[in-house]
């Protein structure tokens, strides 16, 4: 029985703005019912990939298809299987949510009947519908953008791209965006794209996670398949009374031990690729040196220490990046033409 193919698949994918090169022979794969993490500083490209996956822009070269359907000669075809919610917030604030998701699905053809009950379903899953009649002028931002990830929902799409979900809402409107997105998963199987500047949203919500930078994958994994690529992903730090030189010594060396920092006040950083296997052999090499260790702590890189690590810069760090490309199309919400 044949396997049914990835939600999205990309195969040296490159997008090029006159001798700008905006996506570099990106390749990559999206299973079913995957949320998949898109990372990188402003300029890397991230935006650029996005718009040529819905149909925005063409490649160059190389070739995308998304829900089975490859983006230059089924462009339709793609428009029909995805939901698209930009950063900008879009919804009309004349209209209520109601008529908002109801207008909407009109541009995808949906019969009355139908697109009627699946805007009150959809108002009733993003926790909207005791509002659904009043304006959206009226609205927070949080559910603005509850609304927004409803309204690209309306025609059932399989897969969802979410750019900056959650982005200048309060903790208590991004915890909300990030428990309807778990619920959509468990619930319907869609697979989401989600390009965000968040690092603990990233590490929560996504099954694995690209790091784009100059226009290519730079890594791509589970978190901790991430944080293993970084040699010395974890620090052991030992807080030593006595002489702890002897034990620096004792350590240096070891297979175990990528780095030994030691501190003006005795303290001890072991740098090591698996702290919880390694401490049990450091507090043996420690003692063997006659030191005695007052604390000790175990502290794993952070998916910013990863990135970091990757790019040479934080992820909203502005300035010594790329050019920037030509003016091209707004990421606005792709509707079948």
């Amino acid at each position: 029985m044949q396997a049914d193919p990835p939600a999205i698949e990309v195969n040296q994918l490159t997008k090029r703005f006159g001798n700008f090169t905006a996506v570099d022979h990106v390749t990559f794969q999206v299973g079913r019912g995957e949320l998949f993490g898109l990372l990188g500083p402003n300029g890397a490209g991230k935006t650029t990939l996005i718009r040529v996956l819905t149909t925005l822009l063409a490649p160059t070269s190389g070739q995308a298809c998304v829900a089975g359907h490859d983006v230059i000669r089924a462009p339709r075809r793609v428009r029909e299987q995805i939901g698209v919610v930009p950063q900008a917030l879009t919804s009309d604030l004349e209209l209520t949510a109601w008529q908002n998701l109801d207008v909407y699905g009109q541009f995808y053809a949906l019969p009355r009947g139908a697109r009627h009950a699946r805007a009150d379903h959809l108002l009733e899953m993003v926790g909207l519908r005791d509002r659904a009649h009043e304006m959206v002028a009226t609205y927070s931002g949080g559910m603005r953008r509850r609304l927004e990830i409803a309204r690209g929902l309306i025609h059932s799409p399989r897969v969802l791209f979410l750019d900056e979900p959650t982005i200048g809402l309060d903790p208590q409107g991004r915890h909300a965006v990030w428990d309807l997105l778990e619920q959509l998963r468990a619930e319907s199987g869609l697979t989401i794209s989600l390009t965000t500047h968040y690092m603990d949203e990233a590490e929560k919500l996504c099954d694995r996670i690209a790091i784009i930078d100059g226009g290519k994958i730079v890594a791509i994994g589970t978190t901790p398949q991430l944080k293993s690529m970084v040699k010395g992903s974890d620090h052991i730090r030992l807080e030593i009374t006595g002489d702890s030189t002897s034990a620096v010594a004792a350590l240096r060396g070891q297979p175990y031990v990528i780095e030994v920092a030691h501190e003006t006040d005795g303290t001890i950083i072991i740098s090591t690729n698996d702290g919880t296997h390694a401490l049990p052999r450091v507090v043996e090499q420690v003692e063997r040196a006659s030191a005695k260790i007052q604390a000790l702590s175990i502290e794993q890189i952070s998916l910013e220490d990863v990135f970091m690590s990757f790019t040479g810069r934080r992820l909203r760090e502005e300035g010594g990046g790329r050019a920037t490309p030509p003016r091209d199309p707004m990421f606005a919400s792709a509707q079948p033409r």
